[in-house]
């Protein structure tokens, strides 16, 4: 096996890794510890504070979700592999980030649909 097939085969499993480290990132460093929270709401001036409330409000409106969701949906209608990829790796960080239901299902879709076309030759 020669070493480009198997970067061809590992890339897509490795930016659906790296969607899910970004988001536990995110989620741990980011949104969930209590200081940050709190430092936001003390001074709402600083620069970071207004992205940390697009990130939560992103998983409150379910963004991330409905977003994975509409890529797998338009991954079944396409025979584009990086489009399934890509609603993979968005269904990985909408479930890290309590998008569940949405994200659960673009990574399910995503995955089967980019091993189908896979399985049928088409190249990433």
């Amino acid at each position: 096996m020669s070493i480009r097939l198997i970067l061809r085969t590992l890339t897509p499993w490795l930016l659906i890794a790296a969607a899910g480290g970004l988001a536990a990132a995110i989620r741990f460093l980011f949104i969930e510890p209590a200081a940050m929270g709190e430092t936001c709401e003390a001074h709402a001036a600083l620069w970071w504070c207004s992205l940390r409330l697009m990130l939560v409000k992103g998983f409150l409106y379910n963004i991330y979700g409905w977003a994975a969701a509409v890529l797998a949906i338009t991954s079944l209608a396409t025979r584009r592999p990086w489009l399934a990829v890509l609603a993979a790796a968005l269904g990985v960080f909408a479930v890290v980030l309590y998008c569940v239901e949405l994200g659960a299902f673009a990574l399910l879709v995503g995955v089967l649909r980019e091993a189908r076309l896979r399985a049928d030759g088409s190249p990433f």
